[in-house]
């Protein structure tokens, strides 16, 4: 198994495909890095020579930010929306949605499951 940027990526793919398991590279940026280091992208991870795992590995190491360095870096950047109080930054401490979305329904997925508050949704009158 090849070992690329501390990430152990599968065999049987690809060389596209399996460079997308690395944190921080997606299709395009595969391909990118495939083309810079001279690379078939169909070749299969297994078939690839040493020559070519290491060029890969230090084309990844000296022009990307993956795995942990880019974690650490949203984490900061996240850490910092919140520090100075500005409106994203509050709506990452209040684990609602960033990006404008609406609230009255949905955004379960940032809010979680429901929780029922006693007397709420009802009419007064009884009907």
């Amino acid at each position: 198994m090849a070992r690329i940027a501390g990430v152990d990526i599968p065999r049987n793919k690809r060389v596209e495909v399996s460079l997308t398991y690395i944190y921080g590279i997606g299709l395009s940026s595969s391909r990118e890095i495939l083309s810079e280091a001279e690379v078939n992208p169909d070749t299969r991870v297994r078939d690839l020579a040493e020559n070519e795992v290491v060029r890969l590995r230090q084309i990844i190491d000296r022009n990307y930010n993956v795995e942990g360095d880019l974690r650490r870096e949203l984490a900061m950047n996240i850490k910092r929306l919140t520090e100075i109080g500005c409106y994203r930054g509050l709506r990452h401490r209040r684990h609602l949605p960033v990006h404008g979305q609406r609230t009255k329904t949905n955004a379960r997925t940032r809010k979680g499951p429901k929780k029922t508050v006693a007397g709420r949704g009802r009419r007064k009158g009884g009907k």
